[in-house]
């Protein structure tokens, strides 16, 4: 049997040829990349700390990161508020000058993190110049 299938996103995607028998359940975790999506988030939120933002940015994308952090830790995130919350952590790091800064230390997440959005992604991917 051949299975032509394009995209699919879920928590877990069964693609069988003939029957199939669960017992006990099916269950999954959200990846980016074989990352786990909350370590992601951690792993940025390290990174914008070090990047020792100006003080009167630095609150603002504290925010945008706890709304990220909560939005991931959903059993679905949803990805369009994700894709939301990391488009305005990435507008406001542009405009701090932090991404070029700081470097591989915000571009690592960032760009995972994007990855693992798919299509709403791509934009984000655009503005770290990827």
């Amino acid at each position: 049997m051949v299975f032509n299938i394009g995209n699919q996103q879920g928590g877990v995607i069964n693609n069988v040829a003939g029957d199939q028998t669960v017992r006990g359940g099916l269950s999954g975790h959200f990846t980016a990349d074989g990352q786990d999506v909350r370590v992601l988030v951690g792993d940025l939120r390290t990174a914008v700390e070090r990047a020792q933002l100006p003080p009167v940015l630095a609150p603002e994308v504290r925010t945008e990161l706890d709304a990220l952090d909560t939005e991931v830790a959903r059993p679905e995130p949803d990805r369009e508020a994700v894709a939301g919350r990391l488009t305005r952590i990435t507008r406001l790091l542009t405009s701090a000058g932090a991404l070029v800064a700081a470097g591989t230390g915000l571009l690592g997440p960032l760009s995972a993190l994007a990855g693992w959005l798919g299509a709403l992604g791509q934009p984000i991917l655009r503005a770290l110049g990827g």
